[in-house]
């Protein structure tokens, strides 16, 4: 189910375009920057058959666009109303990246709401290592881009510019699973991310946000997932906020990035598969 929205008074919540699959026990899905609903399909595509999946597009992302300025409490307001819009009193919340930034907030607002989360290349005190990008660096995305657009996983294309692309700092593993994804969600995500929720985002990163010591208070079990070569939020920040969190496994893979989930997507589902099965109080009502 998906639904197409309207710029709404930024002070106030915003009704999300939605997508939702499957049917039992809710799992909210909340996606990076940039990023859209359809981005976590390689979550809710699998967990759907078990769990009712529920993926909406952020504030100013995807087909919930607003050209009005916001700061970023204002997804935790739309997150809130979503869940009342569909009646949801309790739900395990997935997020990867800011995602999962929001899922630790929404958590520390929502404790009755929130049966568990599972983070996803996110720390609740993110910092980055990537390296100073260059024109070249640019120019080689563009070309990759566009390319793997026409012609998904082509080798050449990966060989020839996606290795010299900012891709490199994205994915460790440049194979054919990974640029499928990259063309069907990562480059329309791109496009449709708005001047707003870039400024709102680049507004907060300046802000040197913390959370560590709030950590305590999310009692619920968690599960922190993380890429060894991760430049945009390190592997060592996430594993500091699984350190935080009382009630946390970590499992950080090696050879992968921040999109790890594209990367190794059978091995990701598998261990949060696990993890819930480990952990069945995430699931109950």
């Amino acid at each position: 189910m998906s639904d197409r929205v309207s710029p709404v008074d930024p002070t106030k919540p915003m009704p999300l375009a939605v997508e939702i699959k499957g049917t039992g026990f809710p799992i909210l899905c909340l996606h990076g920057h940039p990023g859209r609903s359809s981005s976590m399909s390689v979550f809710t595509n699998h967990l759907s058959q078990r769990f009712q999946t529920i993926a909406p597009d952020l504030r100013g992302y995807g087909k919930s666009q607003t050209n009005q300025p916001f700061q970023m409490a204002a997804h935790l307001s739309d997150l809130e109303l979503l869940l009342q819009q569909h009646h949801i009193s309790r739900c395990l919340v997935l997020g990867w990246s800011l995602g999962g930034i929001l899922a630790m907030e929404l958590a520390l607002k929502l404790p009755k709401t929130v049966s568990g989360l599972v983070l996803v290349a996110t720390a609740a005190h993110p910092r980055s290592n990537h390296p100073a990008i260059s024109w070249q660096d640019n120019l080689y995305t563009g070309l990759a881009s566009v390319v793997n657009r026409l012609a998904p996983g082509w080798q050449w294309n990966i060989d020839t510019f996606g290795k010299q692309s900012l891709y490199r700092y994205l994915i460790q593993q440049h194979t054919a699973t990974a640029y499928q994804y990259l063309a069907d969600e990562g480059m329309i995500a791109y496009l449709q991310t708005s001047a707003a929720a870039q400024k709102a985002l680049r507004t907060a990163l300046r802000t040197r946000y913390d959370r560590l010591a709030a950590l305590q208070a999310i009692e619920v079990p968690c599960l922190v997932l993380a890429g060894e070569n991760d430049r945009h939020i390190t592997a060592a920040s996430s594993w500091e906020t699984a350190q935080h969190l009382p009630q946390c496994q970590a499992i950080c893979y090696p050879n992968t990035a921040h999109l790890f989930p594209w990367e190794i997507p059978q091995q990701i589902r598998l261990d949060i598969d696990r993890w819930i099965d480990q952990n069945p109080e995430v699931i109950e009502s």
